[in-house]
């Protein structure tokens, strides 16, 4: 007892207290130590070894785990399929554009809003309630803000058009992408379908009515009405049309869905085409400014190529796992980019599903400048316009026409490697396509017009003005001038039973001596009718007046580009020196001078082109000067088809009259003196115009107006018509030109062109 108690009393001096009998925690046992000692002895001992263990294991975890060796790395970096998977639930694979800064503020709002609402007024979040509540918290967040997304887009549903008006972000295409004002659009639009009265009638009732009865797709808006109703939407359309017209076509099928419930199960999509948009533009105008915008251009088509299935709604199919992708919606300007499969997550490849993936139909047109437009000297301009819907197969080479679309631009490898650096090809996305086969397109005449064309119709002597007025600049010549006044104006085409078709143009052919304004009248005409194609015979081959068939370079494709002739369509052509021309050349163009169709059969490409156009030739004779003591025939390297084609064939000699002679030279001395720059002014204001001459200007709208007229033929006129055709076959018994049937056609076109 008296040892134990001595062991128990400790120095007050730290020094002095004697070194502990127990060995340390990690040291080895020492000889004849007893683990099984006494628990009344060495129990304070054990309880000191435990304080000690526990100090050593929180030392352990303050210093952390060793990441860098080798065999923890290596297991972590074992492959485990359990855990290596991602979760599909939790992978977005859609697309998402871009968030406004305007619509990002207003989210991160809401956000705040909720996670203030969460907290329940903690300045700290338990850490020992975080990672259970995050999870919930995340699910309630989502939620909580859809329903207020949903709340907010209900509220600003009807926004009015002075909320959409006051643009607050950085570009329209911005503001529009909006949901607020992309709601608000959608119902002012629709608004606008329902509302837009003329006269007291609804404008686009009945037009919807007609479209529904039909099952088409398009519905035709005017833009000056939706400018009249809808200012800032017609605005919004001019400078972004693209996401506009997505708006429009969603607007006016919910707003015919809910009118005529049937048209839904036709399953087709309502295309919104705009109409009589006010800005014309040239093609030689287009501008890096006029990307994206909404324009309207004009001019002829020369090639077309064929109908391609476009894809609309993809889906793919991963080759590793089968899982379906998709549908993706491809559009022109951007292109489908898979990066990994969200099944398997492998980086491909993939195929396309042909089965569920949705097409559309594509073609591509060349549109260049009608012949009546280039600039002098210049050569003809021309874009690509594609054409989607309903709008394939809307013209053909040939046809002038308007097509108002979007001005967009797309990468070209083969611009990249000619020019060395990025250049990007333009091209117009075709919303609207009108034909000018109505001649009023080229000229809106007004009341006034109308008023003063009606005034001169009613002066006795309007044929002798008319021919008068004939390049007055041109001296004599009358009967000349006679024949190309009747060629402007033109008979009557007919058909017959909607199987047999007679021209109505009338064909003429001018042979005479050189140096008597023969090319003079063909630049004349080019001048003065709506639309005229000016060609050389020496310039122009068969495949040029005609058609001709070319591989396109990018599409590897067979095209039909047209010819003068097809260029021609509807109005003249104008050939000079046509007997220069080979004899194969010439033969080329029999059948477009009589049926007025190409017929083309080449690189497997059977078309028919319409040629309705007159044809103004103008020819020498073969030595030189015109013979009168031999027959016409004779006198130009012109084959009797060839011939028998022509209306009406106009000789011009160069006779040598003395007083004829000298009429001439004091009338082109004159015109010399009058067109010279320093008395141009003085001429126009001391000299009066002579009443009988028409101005160019009002015989062109004089000429379209009364194109519309269809003069009939009476009994009277059918029998002196009759007995002028026998009288002439008579004749043509002794020698001369032959008289055939198509003369007696000739004389009712003139007949026809002189009542105009």
């Amino acid at each position: 007892m008296a040892e134990r108690k001595r062991a128990r009393e400790v120095s007050p001096d730290p020094a002095s207290t004697p070194p502990s009998e127990t060995p340390p925690l990690l040291s080895p046992p020492r000889a004849g130590y007893q683990e099984n000692n006494d628990s009344e002895e060495y129990g304070f001992l054990e309880e000191e070894e435990i304080i000690k263990d526990d100090a050593s294991e929180e030392e352990t975890d303050s210093e952390g785990e060793n990441l860098f060796d080798g065999e923890i790395m290596e297991r972590d970096y074992q492959s485990n399929p359990l855990l290596d998977a991602y979760d599909t639930e939790d992978i977005d694979d859609d697309f998402h554009e871009p968030m406004s800064f305007e619509a990002r503020r207003r989210t991160e709002m809401v956000m705040d809003q909720l996670e203030m609402g969460a907290q329940g007024g903690q300045l700290y979040e338990d850490a020992f309630t975080r990672p259970r509540n995050r999870s919930r918290r995340r699910r309630r967040v989502h939620n909580e803000l859809e329903e207020m997304e949903t709340k907010l887009v209900v509220e600003e549903e009807y926004m009015n058009l002075k909320e959409i008006s006051a643009i607050k972000a950085s570009s329209i295409t911005e503001w529009i992408k909006i949901p607020a004002v992309r709601s608000g659009i959608y119902q002012q639009f629709s608004n606008f379908l329902r509302t837009y009265v003329e006269n007291g009638k609804s404008i686009y009732g009945p037009r919807i009515e007609e479209l529904t009865k039909d099952q088409l797709q398009s519905l035709k808006v005017n833009y000056n009405h939706l400018k009249k109703s809808k200012e800032i939407l017609a605005f919004f359309l001019k400078e972004s049309p693209s996401e506009m017209l997505n708006i429009f076509d969603e607007s006016a099928y919910d707003f015919i869905v809910e009118i005529h419930r049937g048209y839904k199960k036709l399953g087709k999509e309502v295309r919104v085409r705009i109409t009589d948009f006010p800005v014309i533009h040239k093609i030689r105008e287009l501008r890096q400014t006029h990307l994206n915008s909404l324009i309207r251009v004009s001019g002829v088509i020369t090639r077309r190529t064929g109908v391609f299935p476009q894809l609309k709604y993809v889906k793919y199919n991963c080759i590793k796992c089968g899982g379906l992708l998709g549908p993706y919606t491809q559009d022109i300007q951007n292109e489908i980019k898979l990066n990994h499969c969200i099944h398997c997550q492998s980086k491909g490849p993939f195929i396309l599903n042909t089965e569920q993936t949705v097409y559309s139909d594509y073609q591509k047109i060349t549109l260049q400048e009608s012949p009546g437009t280039v600039p002098a000297g210049r050569l003809p301009r021309h874009r690509e316009v594609i054409l989607l819907g309903e709008l394939i197969d809307s013209a053909k080479p040939g046809e002038e026409i308007e097509v108002t679309g979007v001005y967009r631009n797309n990468f070209d490898v083969s611009l990249n490697i000619k020019n060395g650096f990025p250049v990007f090809a333009t091209v117009i996305e075709a919303n609207y396509i009108s034909k000018k086969e109505d001649l009023f397109a080229s000229y809106q005449l007004t009341e006034d017009d109308k008023r003063i064309i009606q005034d001169l119709a009613a002066d006795d002597k309007i044929s002798k003005k008319i021919f008068r007025s004939i390049a007055p600049s041109i001296f004599g010549h009358d009967d000349i001038k006679r024949a190309i006044a009747l060629s402007l104006f033109g008979g009557v085409p007919k058909n017959i039973q909607d199987k047999h078709r007679l021209r109505g143009d009338i064909n003429i052919l001018m042979l005479g001596d050189p140096g008597t304004a023969k090319s003079q009248f063909l630049k004349y005409v080019e001048k003065t009718a709506h639309r005229a194609v000016f060609t050389t015979g020496q310039g122009a081959s068969a495949v040029g007046l005609t058609a001709s068939v070319r591989k396109d370079p990018i599409t590897r494709e067979w095209t039909l580009e047209a010819g003068a002739l097809v260029l021609a369509d509807k109005g003249i052509c104008l050939i000079d020196e046509f007997d220069k021309m080979n004899d194969a050349d010439r033969t080329s163009i029999h059948e477009a001078m009589e049926q007025q169709t190409i017929s083309i059969s080449k690189a497997g490409i059977n078309a028919s082109l319409n040629a309705r156009c007159a044809v103004i030739a103008a020819a020498n004779p073969i030595r030189g000067r015109y013979n009168t003591s031999i027959p016409f025939s004779q006198n130009v390297d012109l084959t009797e088809p060839i011939l028998s084609r022509f209306d009406v064939l106009c000789v011009v000699k160069d006779t040598v009259d003395p007083i004829t002679d000298e009429t001439l030279a004091n009338f082109v001395v004159d015109s010399h003196i009058r067109s010279h720059p320093s008395e141009q002014n003085n001429l126009d204001n001391l000299s009066p115009q002579d009443p009988n001459i028409i101005p160019q200007e009002l015989l062109r709208k004089y000429i379209i107006y009364a194109k519309q007229i269809t003069p009939q033929l009476t009994h009277l006129d059918e029998a002196m018509i009759s007995e002028l055709y026998s009288n002439l076959r008579k004749e043509a018994q002794t020698g001369g030109i032959p008289i055939t049937v198509r003369y007696l056609e000739s004389m009712l076109r003139l007949a026809e062109a002189h009542a105009r």
